[in-house]
């Protein structure tokens, strides 16, 4: 290995992954794991593909390597399956059907490296009515009641979460946990298998709790009514005097008097405990906030235990005093990012490199994994 994959940068340091190229919840997933350390050589193929953003900017592309194959050459598929046997995890996020047409499908890659984990990442999984469709995150987290229950109006729309819950959380998480377990099998038995994560299990699979609770009494089927989706008045978002926005979450009963006290409703607001005045309640919290600040307000809560922080965005974000402390977010080659999580007392993940681009490790790769058929003139045409 070169000198930059050998040393202890995380958990994950010499395990290899082979990704196949596409956009989304995959790449994610193997951002993930070469955050943590793991080697990642991801196929790209000639002429690019993805979300059409300058790929020196495609930050799931950090840490990685890239090499160009062109899969539906001759000679790409027998490359591809170079790679594998000396890969321990692949990851592809085709639509069923796809690698095994191309030639590099689960049957292929097992029969030239039985320890393999294949990990397999999809929206509605690799079998069912729905699995040849095409889709997107908000139609995965929608068939799953997860969208169905996101949102503070139960007569208006749902406010969809951006791509996060869907192709990030249900997809890349689950697709990541799914893979490492796998690993641990493989290595205690020799075995590898087919790991198949599916963002409708996923996206359903988040939201145990809420089914739980809604077997229980404790949840209605319905938007902006619940402890947790906005309709309790002491957790939710209140706008402040210059547009801004204060985000209250003070569940528990000491937290909650503290909350009131600061905001200045302790002998006024109604019973907490009083669901038919909730809705005066949450205007008298309205109000208050109303009358100043978000910078304000920040400063009035400040390392107080009402459980209330202010809405921030992207780019105010990394300047916040608790996530510059920690290092929450990393500037590398001038752009600021995520830094890699979770953190690890004694194998720390880093920011090692940059977005890979296309084919620019092709050489490197060809000979630290003692891939003959990598040839960089055979696969950047």
């Amino acid at each position: 290995m070169s000198t930059t994959h050998s040393a202890r940068n995380g958990p994950l340091t010499g395990v290899r992954v082979v990704e196949l190229a596409g956009i989304g919840p995959g790449p994610f997933a193997a951002m993930l794991l070469a955050d943590l350390g793991a080697d990642v050589v991801r196929v790209d193929r000639p002429g690019g593909a993805g979300l059409g953003i300058d790929p020196a900017h495609d930050l799931t592309n950090r840490n990685k390597r890239s090499v160009l194959v062109d899969l539906k050459a001759g000679d790409g598929p027998a490359t591809v399956l170079d790679l594998v046997e000396r890969a321990d995890i692949l990851v592809e996020g085709y639509r069923p059907g796809v690698a095994e047409r191309l030639g590099v499908g689960p049957e292929a890659c097992l029969a030239r490296n039985p320890r393999l984990v294949y990990g397999r990442m999809t929206g509605w999984g690799q079998d069912g009515p729905l699995a040849p469709t095409a889709g997107h995150d908000i139609g995965y987290i929608a068939l799953t009641g997860t969208l169905g229950m996101i949102g503070p109006d139960p007569d208006g729309p749902p406010t969809v979460p951006a791509n996060l819950v869907g192709d990030y959380a249900g997809g890349s998480l689950y697709l990541v946990v799914g893979v490492l377990a796998a690993l641990q099998h493989a290595r205690a038995h020799g075995e590898g298998q087919v790991v198949d994560a599916a963002i409708v299990d996923g996206a359903a699979h988040l939201t145990t709790m809420i089914h739980a609770m809604l077997a229980a009494g404790g949840w209605q089927d319905r938007r902006g009514v619940n402890l947790l989706d906005g309709g309790c008045p002491f957790y939710g978002v209140y706008e402040t005097s210059d547009g801004g926005h204060m985000a209250v979450g003070a569940l528990e009963e000491r937290f909650y008097d503290e909350f009131v006290r600061l905001l200045g409703l302790a002998r006024t607001a109604p019973p907490r405990g009083d669901l038919a005045r909730w809705p005066e309640l949450r205007e008298a919290v309205a109000a208050r906030f109303r009358s100043r600040t978000r910078e304000e307000w920040t400063a009035v809560f400040d390392g107080s235990d009402a459980c209330v922080a202010p809405v921030l965005s992207l780019r105010e974000a990394p300047a916040h005093p608790h996530l510059a402390a920690r290092g929450t977010f990393a500037e590398h080659a001038g752009t600021v990012q995520p830094a890699p999580a979770p953190r690890f007392s004694a194998t720390p993940g880093t920011l090692r490199t940059g977005p890979a681009l296309p084919g620019a490790d092709t050489a490197e790769v060809a000979r630290d994994w003692a891939v003959p058929s990598l040839h960089p003139q055979e696969t950047s045409a």
